[in-house]
């Protein structure tokens, strides 16, 4: 596999996200993916397709290619996880994914919520809500993730973000990659970690060595370079 790294810089765009416009999603709204062809004002972040089809992974489970192209969001609040200045998150799920989203939810929050995850020592705290939020996380389908994030360069393969959106390709999700060697446990803790990550303002690095343990906001999906595969940014809690 042909790796190519990409280490873009997050652009704050000029105005108000759209999460502030005073029109909050509710549990019942609907949102229609993107199907802009203009150029986007504002730089994606995600890893680019691989040049190479990858392996095929062995008796993999089943997904759907491609969703309605409607987002959901998943209704509920969650508890504040953690003690640090708090993050409020939006969860989202394609229809037609067949995905249960109230199941998926409880996969992310476990994420944010472990003590090794972006709100160790105190660094943040999250919670799920359904209404006003600082980000979101969206399970998409693979045909339908570039739209979300125009001009990133998934391929149907991989995820990426937009804005304040940490979008999750529902292929990824269910299959890992094969260096992976099927954990996808261990997989779904890194993508929402290093989708998530993004949304923070971390941008990409590299395996810092041969045998290393690797960072989370390395692009693991394409390549553990050597690395050690990790889910976690911060192993000491």
């Amino acid at each position: 596999m042909v790796v190519t790294f990409l280490a873009l810089l997050d652009i704050a765009p000029t105005g108000v996200l759209p999460h502030s416009s005073g029109a909050e999603p509710t549990a019942s709204s609907v949102v229609t993916v993107g199907l802009e062809a203009s150029v986007p004002s504002v730089t994606a972040e995600g890893d680019t397709a691989p040049s190479s089809q990858p392996p095929p992974i062995v008796a993999a489970p089943s997904y759907v290619e491609q969703g309605s192209g409607h987002l959901s969001v998943v209704p509920g609040t969650s508890p504040v996880y953690g003690t640090g200045p708090l993050r409020r998150l939006l969860v989202e799920v394609e229809d037609g994914i067949s995905v249960d989203g109230l199941g998926f939810a409880a996969a992310v929050e476990a994420t944010l919520s472990n003590p090794q995850g972006w709100g160790a020592g105190g660094r943040r705290s999250f919670q799920r809500v359904d209404g006003e939020y600082d980000f979101r996380v969206a399970l998409v389908s693979p045909l339908n993730a570039e739209n979300l994030c125009p001009g990133a360069g998934t391929g149907g393969y991989t995820s990426c973000r937009y804005l304040e959106r940490a979008v999750i390709n529902l292929a990824r999700w269910e299959t890992a990659v094969p260096e992976y060697d099927r954990e996808v446990a261990t997989y779904r803790h890194y993508v929402v970690n290093h989708e998530v990550g993004h949304t923070l303002g971390n941008s990409h690095v590299p395996c810092p060595g041969p045998g290393e343990l690797a960072p989370v906001m390395q692009q693991q999906t394409l390549s553990l370079e050597g690395c050690v595969k990790n889910g976690w940014p911060y192993l000491d809690g």
